[in-house]
């Protein structure tokens, strides 16, 4: 009992100088990590494309009963609200207990007007979907230029800028990677990056070194599973979550412990099961996924 006594004492001095604080902080951190993917994860609308334009209403409140609490929309045909105003769209996700957090979107036509109906109705980020396999560096350096003035409009509106990655940015070109030169030639204060983890793993990359070399840049990730024994060449080889060849425990986690804070998940091919069907199995891994 004397020793349990005089080991508390202890315990508490060494908490009141930092070190015992400093062995439970990557509990903590693990901890929150779990939280924010078992209970807050997203789901990019672009996996219900087939299905959503037809009733966004409907859709949505089947999303909502899957378990997703964020959502990641995208501009098509009607918008980044799917044919409501944003103020219509948000009051929509509230009654159904989830919130936009961000959007893909076409940076290069209304993109103040954007920033500021996202910033209306609470949205964190607006982002560049897509820019395609370029010829030299100096376009990329061009686009890295493009996301700083993009950056600076989203700070004024009080969100934040970010570029969503494909696999031909973790290509060597001219004796780089397009990746770095992005990453390198833009503002850390106003562009943040989203990792789509397929398509990094798909260009035979490493998700972890990444977050390790990039810390707190890559504040997004889209979780989206790659067929086992799928070729390099296969870009439809989207499948079901925790049914494919990535590990997603230890790159989720490294991912929150490197700054990430939103993940989203994304399906692009369905391989035999039904938009709707992927979009609730994924759902179901991320509640279970340990980290």
């Amino acid at each position: 009992m004397e020793y349990n006594r005089r080991r508390f004492v202890k315990n508490i001095g060494l908490a009141g100088s930092g070190i015992l604080l400093s062995a439970y902080l990557p509990s903590c951190k693990t901890s929150n990590a779990a939280k924010a993917i078992n209970q807050n994860f997203g789901l990019q609308l672009y996996t219900l494309r087939d299905v959503l334009p037809k009733d966004p209403k409907a859709i949505l409140t089947q999303v909502a009963s899957f378990g997703y609490k964020q959502i990641e929309s995208y501009e098509g045909e009607k918008g980044m609200f799917w044919g409501m105003t944003n103020t219509e769209f948000k009051k929509l996700m509230d009654d159904l207990g989830m919130k936009v957090v961000t959007s893909h979107c076409d940076i290069n036509k209304d993109f103040d007007r954007k920033a500021a109906e996202a910033a209306a109705i609470g949205m964190s980020y607006l982002i560049a979907p897509y820019l395609g396999p370029q010829k030299s560096l100096d376009d990329y350096k061009r686009f890295a230029d493009t996301f700083n003035q993009r950056g600076e409009v989203c700070k004024k509106n009080g969100i934040r800028f970010a570029y969503h990655n494909h696999d031909y940015s973790f290509k060597p070109l001219e004796g780089q990677l397009p990746q770095d030169v992005m990453m390198q030639g833009t503002n850390k204060d106003t562009v943040d990056f989203e990792m789509d983890i397929y398509w990094v793993v798909t260009a035979g990359q490493d998700p972890e070194a990444w977050f390790k070399k990039y810390p707190d840049r890559f504040r997004l990730g889209h979780v989206k599973d790659r067929k086992k024994g799928a070729s390099a060449t296969d870009m439809d080889a989207s499948v079901v979550l925790g049914t494919g060849s990535i590990d997603f425990a230890p790159i989720l986690k490294a991912g929150s412990e490197h700054g990430m804070q939103y993940f989203i998940v994304e399906q692009e091919a369905y391989n035999g099961t039904t938009p709707l069907a992927a979009a609730k199995e994924d759902a179901v891994y991320m509640k279970n996924l340990k980290v």
